[in-house]
């Protein structure tokens, strides 16, 4: 196949891509974040380009006006590479860094959980042990190898253990450059310690490991100190592979055309750039990181592994593995250690993965004596009912609205973004992420936006615009805007282009329907429970899109269960918090396999009224008022004002 060069204006970045490559595409292998939410499916208009030398091949687009088309402009995921080009990224079309570094990325990074968790004895995944071993002599003509795992069995509790023949190969010569003072590096192999490596002299002080939360939409990383048990740094950046899709659905049709190989490449490019800016900004070497332990949905853990995953999203939905044994981390492209673990989080089903997993060890629900339920909303809505006698899980595909996407003007979490949107004197106001002029609206504004609009009359019970209600509603074509933000005249002192932002008809939908999605699957799982929505004593919001849900504006759009506020808490991206949990502790490793076998996965794909639960809840907040009594006396309350 052909390649081409396409040069990136003004950045002065240029790529080597193969023909019928998209420009969305080459930008990424460019590493260029490109301000695009729908991932490539020609419907968000951010992606925009303009053409300056050269052609490309695509198809029209409504997106673009006449003045734009004639510039030269073009959709970068509908324009495909056919020979050498420059591009030019408008400022308006790049996004923030790919990595996250200001003070926006404490949403993604979660050093802590909002809860504390149970404490496992200490014994990392991974271990480095300084050996002092006797010299052999007449009377001690113990073999090399044979002493090394002696002194592990008597110093370090590892009767069996077992070596490579690269290592061996070296061990005579590594037990006498170091006079007999040596340092072995132990992982943990399902029931069999591994000598991993053995170096002279004392490097025990020394060993580190990166945890990883492969999110689809983020990707965060955590430098942990083995030795400390303490988590050294974090960092974040945006997962690359959506430029392959938003949905975790769109990815794996393009996998099943061109390969799983390019997923792979992406997100191993992600994970390894954040282990080289932590591994450099803390002076850490990557030989000292000795092991990964990354925790994700099933279909992302695939991604990494570099599985197929056509079998999960056809009937019966099955995965490759969901509990996959260590693996050398440069099996799979990772840049640590050469000969360093990577640990992947046991899943619990095709749709419910070890990131959920995770969750249910960082909270204790597995140990709770009341009845307890984990909401992770994101792309997919993820659900854990149960306490310390029984788990049941379910997955429900919420699509991509309530992260931004799907949203005319939805937009990540970055700066810019409305992230709160709230009444004051009489007014609609928001706040924005960063304090700058408004450029879109992000997951927990557009929650707080629709909260809003119901609670004044602006939409209705079935989620539509009513006509006269507001000055800040406008028509076309007979379907309601509603204006939260006007363009901005001069662009913020510090960033932020101050587009006008607004939510449309269709967008509402969008959100209605998600929200639908997540609140039809709790309302089955309680059912199939037999129980009630007052049996539920405590709910855990995870991830870190739920820590900034408003939440009684969620119960008051039926995203949520109307419990009280007080009994639903933030625990943070409790992915990650529960993987370092095992990376720094076999007991909880082992605690999360039996947290796996003891849980249920229920497939709402097979339950027989998820269609009419799902049409019950396409209302605000439902058809049943009576599942939210504390909405309607909310609205009894005002109605008296």
């Amino acid at each position: 196949m052909p390649a081409h060069t396409v040069a990136f204006l003004p950045l002065s970045k240029t790529v080597t891509v193969p023909a019928g490559v998209s420009l969305l595409e080459a930008a990424g292998m460019a590493g260029i974040v490109i301000n695009s939410v729908c991932g490539g499916d020609g419907i968000c208009g951010r992606c925009k380009m303009i053409i300056r030398e050269g052609h490309v091949g695509g198809g029209t687009t409504m997106l673009l006006t006449r003045e734009e088309i004639r510039q030269g402009m073009v959709l970068a995921c509908q324009s495909y590479v056919r020979g050498d080009i420059v591009v030019e990224i408008p400022e308006e079309t790049r996004a923030a860094e790919k990595i996250v570094v200001d003070e926006d990325a404490q949403r993604f990074r979660a050093f802590r959980p909002g809860i504390t968790p149970k404490r496992y004895a200490r014994s990392p995944l991974v271990r480095r042990v300084f050996l002092r071993l006797d010299r052999p002599s007449m009377d001690d003509n113990l073999a090399d190898r044979q002493r090394v795992q002696k002194a592990l069995a008597e110093r370090a509790g590892t009767p069996s253990t077992q070596m490579g023949l690269k290592i061996l190969r070296r061990l005579p010569d590594i037990l006498r450059e170091g006079g007999y003072a040596v340092t072995a590096t132990i992982g943990r192999r399902r029931d069999v310690a591994e000598i991993m490596d053995i170096e002279p002299g004392n490097t025990s002080e020394k060993n580190y490991i990166v945890v990883v939360d492969v999110g689809t939409s983020t990707v965060v990383a955590h430098l942990v100190d083995a030795v400390r048990s303490a988590t050294v740094d974090a960092q974040a950046c945006f997962n690359s592979q959506s430029v392959y899709g938003r949905e975790v659905t769109a990815r794996m049709i393009v996998a099943e055309k061109r390969g799983a190989e390019p997923l792979q490449q992406a997100l191993v490019a992600d994970i390894n750039q954040l282990v080289s800016t932590l591994a450099s900004r803390n002076g850490v070497r990557a030989r000292d990181i000795t092991a990964a332990v990354c925790s994700g949905n099933t279909t992302m853990m695939h991604f990494l592994l570099g599985l197929p995953t056509g079998n999960i999203r056809r009937a019966p939905f099955i995965a490759v593995s969901t509990d996959s044994p260590p693996f050398r981390a440069a099996e799979v492209g990772i840049k640590i250690n050469p000969r360093g673990l990577l640990f992947t989080i046991p899943g619990i089903g095709s749709w419910v993965g070890g990131d959920l997993t995770a969750g249910i060890l960082a909270t204790g629900l597995h140990q709770r004596e009341e009845v307890t339920m984990l909401i992770d909303v994101g792309t997919n809505g993820e659900i854990i009912i149960g306490n310390r006698d029984w788990l049941t899980a379910c997955s429900a595909s919420t699509g991509p609205a309530l992260e931004g996407a799907g949203v005319k003007c939805g937009m990540i979490a970055e700066k810019g973004a409305v992230e709160q949107v709230y009444v004051e004197d009489g007014q609609i106001r928001c706040k924005v992420v960063g304090n700058v002029p408004p450029s879109g609206i992000c997951g927990s504004g557009i929650i707080d936006l629709l909260a809003v609009l119901v609670d004044r009359g602006i939409v209705d019970r079935a989620g539509t615009f009513v006509e006269g209600r507001d000055p800040a509603l406008r028509f076309r074509d007979g379907l309601g805007e509603f204006v939260l933000a006007r363009a901005a005249h001069d662009r913020g002192a510090d960033g932020g282009d101050g587009r006008e932002v607004y939510v449309t008809q269709e967008d509402v939908r969008n959100i209605v329907t998600a929200k639908a999605a997540v609140f039809a699957a709790v309302k089955i799982m309680l059912d199939r429970l037999s129980l009630a929505v007052s049996d539920v004593k405590r709910i855990f919001l995870a991830g870190g899109f739920g820590s900034y849900i408003n939440r009684r504006n969620a119960i008051r759009i039926g995203l949520l269960p109307d419990i009280p506020v007080s009994s639903i808490q933030y625990v943070g991206n409790t992915s990650i918090w529960g993987a370092s949990l095992a990376a720094l502790s076999a007991e909880a490793y082992d605690a999360l396999g039996d947290i796996r076998r003891k849980t249920t996965y229920y497939d709402l794909m097979g339950s027989p009224d998820y269609v009419e639960q799902f049409r019950r809840a396409m209302f605000l907040p439902h058809t049943d008022i009576e599942l939210f009594p504390s909405v309607v006396e909310e609205a009894e309350a005002a109605a008296t004002r």
